[in-house]
């Protein structure tokens, strides 16, 4: 987002009042649950959003989203757009990825900005969270965010404190299913083994917004086929958790060719190091490859690939001379 000109800073500063949280209470620091967190909306933060000031029209006329080219927009179309920049949000990407935004109300909008406050999350990780996952902003509290936020607190142990790390470190957590989603997605990793539920919540959480039909189990598939039994390819994903977010097509399949056909390396070497997906094939595994090749050194799958530039540089010579 470009810096906001003279008169886009005088427009929020007259429209944050009753537009986006301006005025937001603190949040609270206890967690909602389904049980306690009522329908009405006396239980949300108070947030100004009844009506805009008498001068919203003439404020977002001057503004430079709405040129005579935006004249055809409804007003409610422009504040959501100018809340959303306000936001720090782009509104041309979000309401393309989200297009319920457009008949979405400003008080549902500002009323899961509100919740989102209650429970913990600052406003500067708004732009970010809302960026990234704009489907948060036509969420439902109660079917929706608060079952995200009681699997986050109860299936994953996070404590209250540290729900915004893990909401910011992934906003995608509270854009899945917690029923169809991320229930499922964490009984099936518990199932293969991964037991640290904290690195799950905070260092591998993609994998638990990943679905298990069509991403998590033809990835084990695929390791299976390459001549490893499903123990050894399961062995390979609890080192490498990694492993799980690379395409079959553009990662594993290409490497795995070279890995067998011009490195004629042993499966063992892979299964010992699945690290070796993780590394780019032109510019680090092919060139070292070929360097070993050419001095006509012997070296493992993690010295080779693992090692900084001058660190390999001085290994080959020490192999070599």
């Amino acid at each position: 987002m470009t810096t906001p000109t003279t008169t886009t800073l005088q427009i929020q500063m007259q429209m944050q009042s009753s537009l986006c949280l301006s005025s937001s209470p603190k949040p609270s620091s206890s967690s909602s649950s389904s049980s306690s967190f009522s329908l009405s909306n006396s239980q949300l933060p108070n947030i100004p959003i009844s009506k805009p000031p008498t001068n919203t029209k003439s404020l977002l006329q001057k503004h430079p989203l709405y040129a005579p080219t935006h004249s055809n927009l409804s007003l409610q179309t422009k504040e959501k757009i100018l809340c959303l920049e306000i936001l720090g949000v782009d509104s041309g990407k979000a309401l393309s990825q989200n297009p319920a935004l457009r008949s979405a109300s400003l008080h549902s909008i500002n009323s899961v900005i509100s919740f989102l406050r209650s429970k913990g999350i600052h406003h500067k990780d708004l732009p970010k969270i809302l960026g990234m996952c704009p489907k948060i902003l036509t969420s439902d509290i109660i079917s929706d965010l608060i079952p995200a936020f009681n699997f986050l607190s109860d299936n994953l142990k996070i404590p209250d404190r540290n729900l915004r790390k893990a909401v910011v470190k992934n906003p995608r957590l509270l854009a899945s299913s917690a029923q169809d989603q991320l229930k499922p997605a964490l009984f099936y990793l518990q199932r293969l083994g991964f037991s640290d539920l904290e690195a799950l919540a905070y260092r591998d959480s993609v994998l638990l917004v990943s679905s298990v039909e069509k991403t998590l189990i033809p990835k084990l598939r695929f390791l299976e086929s390459l001549g490893m039994s499903n123990e050894e390819a399961v062995g390979m994903v609890l080192r490498c958790p990694a492993l799980f977010t690379f395409s079959v097509e553009n990662n594993f399949r290409p490497k795995f060719e070279y890995f067998a056909g011009e490195m004629k390396r042993r499966l063992e070497e892979l299964k010992e190091f699945p690290q070796y997906f993780a590394f780019s094939l032109e510019k680090r595994i092919k060139p070292r490859h070929l360097e070993v090749v050419e001095r006509g050194v012997e070296m493992g799958l993690p010295l080779m690939l693992k090692t900084t530039d001058e660190e390999f540089r001085e290994l080959i010579s020490q192999e070599s001379g």
